[in-house]
Protein backbone atom coordinates (compact mmCIF):
# COMPACT_ATOMS: atom_id res chain seq x y z
CA UNK A 1 0.00 0.00 0.00
CA UNK A 2 1.21 3.48 -0.81
CA UNK A 3 -0.72 5.64 1.63
CA UNK A 4 1.74 8.50 1.16
CA UNK A 5 1.07 8.72 -2.60
CA UNK A 6 -2.65 8.14 -2.16
CA UNK A 7 -2.87 11.08 0.22
CA UNK A 8 -0.52 13.15 -1.92
CA UNK A 9 -2.72 12.91 -5.02
CA UNK A 10 -5.81 13.80 -2.97
CA UNK A 11 -4.00 16.72 -1.31
CA UNK A 12 -2.81 18.03 -4.65
CA UNK A 13 -6.28 17.69 -6.17
CA UNK A 14 -7.60 19.79 -3.30
CA UNK A 15 -4.87 22.46 -3.54
CA UNK A 16 -3.24 22.70 -6.96
CA UNK A 17 -5.20 24.20 -9.87
CA UNK A 18 -2.84 22.55 -12.39
CA UNK A 19 -3.48 19.11 -10.88
CA UNK A 20 -7.22 19.82 -10.81
CA UNK A 21 -7.11 20.74 -14.52
CA UNK A 22 -5.31 17.48 -15.29
CA UNK A 23 -7.94 15.58 -13.27
CA UNK A 24 -10.70 17.16 -15.32
CA UNK A 25 -8.90 16.54 -18.63
CA UNK A 26 -7.64 12.97 -18.09
CA UNK A 27 -7.85 11.44 -14.62
CA UNK A 28 -6.07 8.22 -15.68
CA UNK A 29 -3.11 10.18 -17.03
CA UNK A 30 -2.86 12.16 -13.79
CA UNK A 31 -2.99 9.00 -11.68
CA UNK A 32 -0.18 7.42 -13.70
CA UNK A 33 2.18 9.94 -12.05
CA UNK A 34 1.67 8.30 -8.64
CA UNK A 35 2.83 4.92 -7.32
CA UNK A 36 -0.59 3.52 -6.40
CA UNK A 37 -1.89 -0.02 -5.97
CA UNK A 38 -4.78 -1.37 -8.03
CA UNK A 39 -7.11 -1.03 -5.02
CA UNK A 40 -6.09 2.58 -4.53
CA UNK A 41 -6.56 3.41 -8.20
CA UNK A 42 -9.97 1.77 -8.22
CA UNK A 43 -11.05 3.56 -5.04
CA UNK A 44 -10.03 6.93 -6.47
CA UNK A 45 -11.69 6.37 -9.83
CA UNK A 46 -15.00 4.87 -8.62
CA UNK A 47 -14.91 6.74 -6.14
CA UNK A 48 -15.09 4.42 -3.14
CA UNK A 49 -14.86 6.86 -0.24
CA UNK A 50 -15.33 4.04 2.26
CA UNK A 51 -12.37 2.09 0.92
CA UNK A 52 -10.22 5.22 0.84
CA UNK A 53 -11.09 5.73 4.52
CA UNK A 54 -10.27 2.10 5.37
CA UNK A 55 -6.97 2.40 3.49
CA UNK A 56 -6.07 5.19 5.92
CA UNK A 57 -6.66 8.44 4.04
CA UNK A 58 -6.81 11.34 6.48
CA UNK A 59 -10.38 12.51 7.08
CA UNK A 60 -9.61 16.16 6.34
CA UNK A 61 -8.16 15.26 2.94
CA UNK A 62 -10.90 12.74 2.26
CA UNK A 63 -13.68 15.19 3.13
CA UNK A 64 -12.54 17.58 0.39
CA UNK A 65 -12.08 14.77 -2.14
CA UNK A 66 -15.58 13.49 -1.38
CA UNK A 67 -16.97 16.99 -1.96
CA UNK A 68 -15.04 17.23 -5.23
CA UNK A 69 -16.69 13.97 -6.30
CA UNK A 70 -20.16 15.25 -5.40
CA UNK A 71 -20.75 13.81 -1.94
CA UNK A 72 -22.87 15.77 0.51
CA UNK A 73 -21.74 15.73 4.16
CA UNK A 74 -24.19 13.03 5.27
CA UNK A 75 -23.25 10.85 2.27
CA UNK A 76 -19.56 11.23 3.16
CA UNK A 77 -20.13 10.12 6.76
CA UNK A 78 -22.27 7.18 5.64
CA UNK A 79 -19.66 6.16 3.04
CA UNK A 80 -17.02 5.90 5.78
CA UNK A 81 -19.35 3.78 7.93
CA UNK A 82 -20.15 1.53 4.99
CA UNK A 83 -16.45 1.28 4.18
CA UNK A 84 -15.72 -0.23 7.58
CA UNK A 85 -18.66 -2.64 7.20
CA UNK A 86 -17.62 -3.67 3.67
CA UNK A 87 -13.82 -3.58 3.84
CA UNK A 88 -13.02 -4.10 7.52
CA UNK A 89 -11.18 -1.94 10.00
CA UNK A 90 -9.09 1.07 9.04
CA UNK A 91 -5.73 -0.45 8.11
CA UNK A 92 -3.27 2.43 8.37
CA UNK A 93 -2.85 6.07 9.18
CA UNK A 94 -4.25 8.22 11.94
CA UNK A 95 -7.55 6.34 12.14
CA UNK A 96 -6.12 2.79 12.21
CA UNK A 97 -8.28 0.57 14.39
CA UNK A 98 -6.60 -1.72 16.89
CA UNK A 99 -7.90 -5.25 17.08
CA UNK A 100 -9.21 -6.44 20.45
Amino acid sequence: MSLYYLQKVIYQLNRDPHVRARYEADFDDLLSDYDLTDDELSALKEPDIGLLYVLGVNGQLLMHYAALRGYEWDQYIEAMREGVKSHGQVRAGLYAMAED
